[in-house]
Formats: structure tokens, sequence, C-alpha cells
């Protein structure tokens, strides 16, 4: 491809480079490969992210909520309070531990969870508030733990996209009971596959690990029923080597964000706002199109641009929840989630980026306010 028509700059773009190969190939040969030394390993250099607390390793993120909403016996009969501006997921392991899920709005600006309609939303029978930190951007914590103190409720806080983000100095995964992680290829660091719980409760973090394996301690023990939700020790091999790249990627990221942010001039376009003390990780850099949405990111995909939707579809909106809410005679009143998934485009903010992308990316987004 020439110069004049350069190779399209990727959304995101996972990094398995040498390190990584090498690390899985030395678990592979050793015969050790599930649930062994590379597991533990990474769940102890994971506890320094989250400021020493009990770390679990699962196969998922979403093992990762599913089992820590079933260590702390959240089930029918429950509530729990999510945003419905969030991948499916965060809603679908409250349905899968058969507790209801109650939506709520999120705030205008930093498109998490609005504490003011979590309180409101709190019932008898409300066990949980499950706080998504939505593209890397830490949720407003100190005022939902107020919340969940005075109500004596469970924090489940989704950090699946924000590893190392952090609110006055306290990173996500160490304010609630238990914080959940992914470690999809996509996300700021990966284990090819996986997931990881966070918690300060010494019994909840031995109930986890019993859940992940059956139930079982000791080889044909059960103690309780159980899941097979292990890590490999592949997984946890690789996981591990991404562990010593993440701070470097996240400053990255951090000033990638903030190049375009100075740069993206454009009417119409509104770039990422970041409330006081909040460390945001830029999983995902994300704008409002205040305009034509569909025809801005044809133009974005025609310059070369990868751009995409995260979430077009609010949850409460998808067949799951939408079929079974109408039936029920229950509707939810969400005009700024309604309002976010009209209007958000994501543009790539990769630590892989060059000046070059950058510019280009800057340039085309600026050529969009002639057309908005």
């Amino acid at each position: 491809m020439s110069s004049s028509n350069p190779q399209p700059i990727p959304a995101a773009r996972p990094v398995i480079g040498e390190e990584e190969i090498e690390a899985a190939v030395r678990v592979l040969r050793s015969g050790r490969v599930v649930q062994g030394p590379e597991v533990a390993a990474f769940e102890e250099g994971f506890s320094e992210l989250v400021d020493g607390r009990h770390c679990v390793a699962v196969n998922s993120g979403t093992s990762a909520l599913h089992l820590l909403l079933m260590a702390l016996n959240i089930g029918p009969g429950d509530e729990v309070i999510v945003p419905s501006f969030s991948f499916a997921a965060s809603a679908n392991a409250v349905r899968l531990v058969g507790a209801d899920v109650v939506f709520v709005d999120v705030e205008r600006d930093s498109f998490n969870i609005d504490p003011a309609a979590v309180e409101a939303a709190i019932t008898p029978r409300t066990a949980a508030i499950m706080p998504v930190h939505i593209y890397g951007n830490p949720a407003a914590m100190d005022r939902i733990m107020a919340i969940a103190n005075k109500h004596k409720l469970a924090v489940v806080e989704d950090a699946c996209q924000a590893h190392t983000a952090a609110l006055n100095g306290t990173p996500v995964g160490a304010f609630g009971t238990g914080g959940t992680f992914s470690f999809y290829p996509t996300k700021n660091m990966h284990s090819l596959e996986g997931g990881m719980i966070s918690t300060a409760d010494a019994e909840v973090a031995r109930t986890l690990r019993l859940l992940r394996n059956q139930g079982m301690e000791q080889r044909y023990a059960n103690e309780i029923v159980g899941a097979n939700m292990r890590m490999t020790d592949v997984a946890a091999a690789v996981g591990r080597v991404q562990l010593g790249k993440v701070g470097g990627w996240t400053e990255q990221r951090i000033a990638n964000a903030a190049y375009l942010t100075e740069h993206i001039t454009a009417p119409g376009v509104v770039t990422p706002v970041v409330a006081e003390g909040a460390r945001h990780v830029y999983h995902q850099y994300t704008i409002r199109v205040q305009g034509d949405r569909d025809a801005a990111m044809a133009k974005l995909t025609e310059a070369g641009i990868g751009n995409a939707v995260y979430y077009p579809t609010p949850i409460h909106r998808l067949k799951p929840y939408w079929e079974p809410d109408q039936k029920a005679g229950r509707s939810w009143d969400l005009p700024e989630t309604e309002k976010a998934a009209a209007e958000v485009v994501s543009l790539p903010v990769h630590p892989s980026l060059t000046e070059a992308d950058l510019e280009r990316i800057v340039t085309a987004v600026n050529a969009l306010g002639e057309n908005l």
C-alpha cells in the first residue's frame, strides 16, 4: 500500500510478543498446565495492583463476576443495582445466580453509574451495587461506598476494563466488597483469556477458590457445590509477562488520550471528561458525536481510522431483559443511557499508535466538523 493510501489504524491491537510466546511454551513443556504455580504467582503479582488484596484467578471476567456474586450468597429474592450502559456480562452474572437486575442511569460526563440514581433504586431486597468502571474511567466510588455503607450493601466492582485505574489514589478493585477484572486479548493487559477477583475478605477469597475448583481444596474432598472456572497456567504465564508491561502501556494510553483531547477541536464532537482525582486508563477513548453518527463513522472508516460503538444497545433493551420486563410491566427511565448509546464512538488509543497515527486520527475527526 502506497504512502498516499496508508494502512488503516485498528481500533484495538492485542499484544502477543516473543516474551508471551516463550512463557506459554515454557509452561506447555513443563506439563503443569492447570491451576499450578504460574496461577499462584500471577495472583500474587496482581495483588500489588489492588492494594495487596487477596486475588483469585479464573477463566474469564464474566466468571469473576459470577463467582463473586455466588461467594457473597447473592441469589433468588435479591436485587443488584447495575448500570444499563455496559457490556451484557455485567447483568448476565446477576441473572446467572438467580437474582434480579435493577437498571439505573449513568452520569452524562463519565458514562458511569449515577450515585443519585443508585440511592433512589434501593429497596428492602437490594443486596449489592455493581459499579462498572466503563472504558477504564473509575466510577464515583467515594459516593457509592458511602451509599453502600449507609444501607449495608455489598459492592461488586466491575473493573474488567480498568486495570490500574484509580480514584484519589485508591485503585479500582480495592474499594468494594470485591472487584473483578478481565484479561480478554483487547483489554489493557491480557492472558489470552481469563479473569481475576480481588477481595479484602480472606473467607470470601477461600470460598472463591473452592467455587472455581468444583468446591474442593483437596482433591475429591468437595466442601461445597462448585464449578470448573480455573485459569490455566499457560494463561497465567502470559498474564505475568503482561503484568510487567501494563504500567508502561497505561502511561502511553494516557499520553495518547491527552494528545487526542488537546487536538480534537471539531464542533459537534465531545471529548472524554475526567473527574478531579480520577485516573482514567483509556481502555477506550470515547467521544460523543452530536450529529449523524453513522455518517461520521463511515467517514472515519473511509479515512482508515478504526472506530466502534461500545455499546449501541443498552442492556435493558436486549432481548433477554427487555422481553421479561415487558411481560412483567416493568420499564426503565434511563435518558442519559439512551443518549450515550446513540452518540458514543470509540477511537484508537492503544499503546501501539505512532505520532503519525495520532495526527491522522485528529485530522480525520476534525474533518467531521464540517459535516455534523
